[in-house]
């Protein structure tokens, strides 16, 4: 049997695949030219690049089982995969921590200005050290402050957790009933139980010092321009989940009049051609949707990954 990996597998999850039999191509196909060749294939793994839409699924019925490399499967028409009896897989869990370690490089780089200082010190550092020292020098600490975690899923918990471990105050709005507390796991074995608490979606907005959003897209943002107006002033936000949760021109207009302190985002409305009022703010620091882009994360997803293929492709 023949996968191919479109979007790349770690060497890890390729070799445990190999082992167990399968030939595992990990050539990228274009998008426009995978009509004509993924029935080669009997299953087919992607990231966030490939799309796997129901005209594709239909042109291609030797493929047995999709596996989507990460948690959001909104590339994929899921549903109509299944109802074709195509086994469609995820993995969840497996990067859980590298986007929540994420969220927070987003956090302590906005708190004291990174993003904009490692824009200006190559520039002006040498001519106008004092005058950056004194535009930078109202930094605050994370300690203390209240984070409201919007979507308590894997990816949420994990951010609470450092919230947690860092002294934050952690809030959390859901769909569903949440936990009263985290386990946090420290070195030599120490565990500790800390509190959070479960509130409404409004409750995070007028309490929250920082937010943090981990919710697939729907039809609307969480946050627009009249959520925008029920924020706490001067509160910081990141968006690591998907583009579109937040509205962009809507958190434009925040970051200018001070509404918003500064914003962390990873994810955007039009990847990969991000909006140019987005990418040249002075208040937003910026990253290339690489949440999930760890070493550690990849070679989990990776074992993870060939692992439910493996199973799929074997029923």
């Amino acid at each position: 049997m023949k996968i191919l990996a479109n979007d790349g597998i770690d060497p890890i999850g390729k070799k445990i695949l190999e082992d167990a039999g399968f030939i595992v191509d990990t050539v990228h196909i274009p998008q426009d030219e995978l009509i004509n060749r993924l029935n080669e294939y009997d299953a087919v793994t992607v990231r966030s690049a490939t799309k796997l839409r129901q005209a594709l699924i239909d042109a291609c019925p030797n493929i047995k089982v999709i596996g989507r490399g990460g948690v959001g499967m909104d590339n994929i028409d899921v549903d109509y995969a299944r109802s074709k009896g195509i086994n469609v897989v995820n993995t969840p869990a497996a990067s859980s921590h590298s986007v929540a370690e994420l969220v927070f490089a987003h956090l302590l780089n906005g708190v004291r200005f990174l993003y904009d200082s490692n824009r200006k010190m190559p520039v002006e550092g040498n001519s106008n050290f004092g005058g950056l020292k004194k535009a930078y020098a109202a930094g605050v600490e994370l300690q203390g402050k209240v984070l409201g975690v919007v979507g308590f899923g894997r990816i949420g918990r994990e951010t609470a957790k450092i919230g947690l471990a860092l002294g934050m105050k952690v809030i959390y709005s859901d769909l569903f009933e949440g936990p009263i507390s985290l386990k946090l796991n420290f070195t030599a074995g120490v565990e500790v139980e800390v509190p959070v608490e479960q509130v409404e979606l409004a409750e995070i907005f007028k309490q929250a010092d920082f937010i943090s959003l981990h919710v697939p897209f729907t039809d609307k943002p969480v946050i627009g321009k009249e959520e925008f107006d029920l924020l706490k002033d001067g509160v910081g936000l990141v968006n690591a989940s998907r583009g579109g949760v937040i509205d962009e021109l809507a958190l434009v207009e925040a970051l200018n009049s001070g509404k918003v302190s500064f914003a962390g985002i990873d994810v955007f409305d039009n990847e990969p051609t991000p909006r140019q009022e987005i990418l040249t703010h002075p208040k937003i620091s910026l990253t290339p949707h690489i949440g999930a882009a760890t070493n550690e994360a990849q070679e989990r997803i990776g074992e993870e990954l060939a692992n439910l293929l493996i199973e799929g492709l074997k029923k």
